[in-house]
């Protein structure tokens, strides 16, 4: 890989978020490729229109900005409907990005656009994914020197999953591979971090060897009920300082977190949610401030 120091850098998935990355939903549509937009799809939903979802959209990028981010936009292509999912195909790391290899046919595509998008910003990919497949939802940064990897096969595969892993323990990492069922598409479907020592989990699903795993290492739990999950309750995005972006129909899992003393800002998403993705899905952090103990 090239000598060049990365632009970019996240060593955790709750420090201050500076940057991030999202792609307009120019050409977004519900496409049958997940079990959460296939039963969406079976209910005989109408499709979204354009001029909604940008308005969803932009309450995303407004709740963002009003975090202190700046947002950074990839060029929507037309044969790449789920590209607006930013969070699969990169995750930035503490030594700057790497490329990911997604599994869905209809999305390989997307890695010419980000390898084009970081490169012109100055920067390089650390690492780029070359064993099985692996997908940023399913990769959590959860501190400094400590990262989780989920594999279902569906997406990331445990190949995918350990080449990630060696590279991080390489570095001195603590790395846990977490296996789930591939129904719930990505491991964030099922827990994403909060606030530096509070993660948010569907406690109903994931086993009880991954639940000591996230308190033997401090971390305190918001439960998420499973039909609440399978509506992207658990897919939130932690803007540090104190706030975190979830989605307004999170009602009970907001009310949890305002009571935590964090400020929750809750854009309507319920577009992007029947298709399989919510605020963690929609956003690919690019630099975060380094945590303080």
């Amino acid at each position: 890989m090239s000598t060049s120091l990365p632009r970019w850098r996240v060593s955790s998935e709750t420090g201050v978020l500076t940057d991030v990355l999202v792609c307009p939903p120019d050409h977004y549509r519900w496409i049958p490729t997940n079990s959460i937009v296939r039963r969406t799809l079976a209910e005989s939903r109408q499709g979204p229109a354009l001029p909604h979802l940008q308005a969803q959209h932009a309450e995303l990028v407004a709740a963002l900005e009003q975090g202190g981010a700046r947002v950074h936009r990839l060029e929507p292509q037309p044969h790449l409907p789920y590209m607006v999912y930013t969070r699969d195909s990169v995750v930035v790391t503490h030594q700057g990005p790497v490329l990911c290899q997604l599994e869905r046919p209809q999305r390989r595509g997307e890695y010419f656009f980000l390898l084009d998008f970081h490169r012109r910003q100055g920067g390089d990919f650390w690492k780029m994914s070359n064993a099985g497949t692996l997908e940023g939802g399913d990769i959590h940064i959860l501190r400094p020197g400590l990262a989780l990897i989920g594999h279902s096969g569906g997406r990331t595969d445990e190949a995918g999953a350990e080449q990630l892993a060696a590279w991080l323990r390489e570095e001195g990492w603590d790395v846990r591979l977490q296996p789930f069922d591939e129904h719930f598409l990505h491991l964030d479907v099922l827990f994403c971090m909060a606030a530096p020592g509070l993660a948010v989990a569907c406690t109903e699903v994931l086993d009880e060897d991954f639940l000591a795993w996230v308190k033997a290492h401090g971390i305190r739990i918001l439960p998420v009920s499973y039909k609440d999950a399978m509506r992207l309750g658990c897919n939130i995005v932690a803007l540090g300082g104190g706030k975190v972006v979830s989605a307004r129909g999170s009602t009970a899992l907001n009310a949890a977190l305002r009571a935590e003393g964090l400020t929750v800002l809750d854009p309507e998403l319920s577009l992007f949610t029947l298709g399989g993705g919510g605020p963690h899905c929609l956003t690919c952090p690019l630099a975060r401030e380094e945590e303080t103990a």
